[in-house]
């Protein structure tokens, strides 16, 4: 049951993310007036979905991705009539080389975007942990695996790494404490 609900989550935090890409295109497009014929979360068939001015919003059975269709954007193998006929102003491929590249953008734009909130959210709501050195000589440390695993003890009071004070606790995980060659604790 716990795969499934795993499975569940991934899924739910895929769509989210794709429906967010998604939208990032669809925004671009209708920000340069371009005219965006289906939005869909998902693949087809089509599970339910709605029209809403010159849009079909839609959310597909198989949530591995999605697709914004844009007027006027190359596809030769299901266009063909469409594309034999002159641009028209609505359309993807009558528009200046920089917003095409603006509407192609707009879907990594909006997951970079969603990344620094979710990061802002994150350490907003947690902040970050510090410790000065004097707090784990005065309290000591709770050894984890890793610490354990090098000789460490709850309880244990660092003085220095490789006979250099330190600033916070931190420092006790750095690469510079444990990945040097003959790297020590003073404990």
């Amino acid at each position: 049951m716990d795969t499934l609900i795993m499975v569940g989550q991934l899924l739910l935090g895929l769509s989210i993310l794709v429906g967010l890409h998604e939208l990032g295109h669809l925004l671009t497009a209708k920000m340069f007036g371009m005219r965006v014929e289906k939005f869909s979360i998902g693949f087809p068939p089509k599970i339910a979905g709605f029209q809403w001015g010159e849009t079909e919003y839609s959310i597909g059975a198989i949530p591995l991705g999605g697709f914004v269709k844009i007027s006027g954007m190359v596809d030769e193998s299901m266009d063909a009539d469409q594309m034999a006929g002159e641009p028209q102003p609505w359309e993807f491929r009558s528009k200046p080389a920089w917003q095409r590249l603006i509407v192609m953008l707009g879907g990594i734009i909006v997951n970079v975007i969603t990344g620094i909130v979710i990061f802002v959210i994150l350490v907003y709501n947690n902040g970050e942990t510090y410790f000065s050195r004097d707090q784990v000589v005065e309290n000591g440390i709770v050894a984890l695996e890793i610490g354990e695993s090098i000789g460490l003890k709850t309880g244990d009071k660092i003085l220095d790494i490789n006979g250099e004070p330190y600033k916070s606790i931190n420092d006790l995980s750095a690469g510079s404490a444990l990945l040097s060659e003959n790297g020590y604790y003073t404990v």
